[in-house]
């Protein structure tokens, strides 16, 4: 085990060649968006009223309320998530009784989901809340800053 000593020169010597090195990972982009997505999740949680449902269930809800009914395939392109995730999003939606699925009449390779009634209900309440966790999770920026990074992200994604 070191001793004090030599500790506080492995401290010193830590602080001192990182004030010295140009890249900092708390000004990269991947990290800044990475806590902003952290604290994004938490007032979600917190404030979207079933904690119970993660931001991407809350997505593909709103979109099967905004469409009635969507294949799954198109309903993934529309919340931006790959086959996989949406999957496993689905099939947990369907356990909580919240979505039905059916075999595309036109096309037996896909399937359309649709909100059940339980699936409906839930969604028109928590729809109620979303704007209060976008309000909560914009706060520390004024009103032009917050249309601001919103534009700057729907920009880059």
């Amino acid at each position: 085990m070191r001793s004090n000593v030599a500790k506080k020169q492995l401290e010193s010597k830590t602080a001192s060649s990182a004030a010295s090195r140009p890249y900092r990972i708390e000004d990269q982009i991947g990290y800044l968006l990475r806590r902003a997505h952290q604290r994004a999740s938490a007032i979600f949680q917190t404030g979207i009223g079933d904690p119970n449902i993660t931001p991407t269930q809350y997505s593909s809800l709103a979109k099967l309320d905004e469409y009635t009914e969507l294949s799954q395939n198109l309903l993934g392109r529309l919340v931006g998530m790959d086959k996989a995730t949406m999957q496993g999003v689905v099939r947990r939606l369907k356990e909580r009784g919240l979505v039905d699925s059916r075999p595309d009449p036109g096309d037996a390779r896909r399937t359309l989901l649709s909100l059940t009634t339980e699936g409906q209900r839930l969604v028109n309440r928590l729809l109620l809340n979303g704007p209060a966790v976008s309000r909560e999770t914009l706060k520390p920026l004024n009103a032009q800053e917050q249309k601001q990074l919103l534009d700057l992200l729907s920009r880059i994604i």
